[in-house]
């Protein structure tokens, strides 16, 4: 069975980083606060601009099971 990149139900927000984890095989918490750190030592902006984007271009968990 081929892994999708999708969000994921274990949405915190969006479930971008939960999603990513999944499709990594990572704990979700540890790749969580690998895009905080990233977030806080990039002054932000970059870090939530990919977050957004990935927002609008992964595909929901609930628009694929339909």
């Amino acid at each position: 069975m081929s892994r999708k990149l999708r969000r994921s139900s274990n949405k915190m927000i969006a479930g971008v980083c939960s999603g990513i984890a999944e499709f990594l095989g990572w704990e979700t918490s540890t790749l969580r606060i690998i895009v905080v750190l990233l977030a806080i030592f990039t002054a932000a902006l970059p870090c939530i601009l990919a977050y957004i984007i990935l927002w609008f271009v992964m595909p929901d968990y609930y628009d694929i099971i339909k």
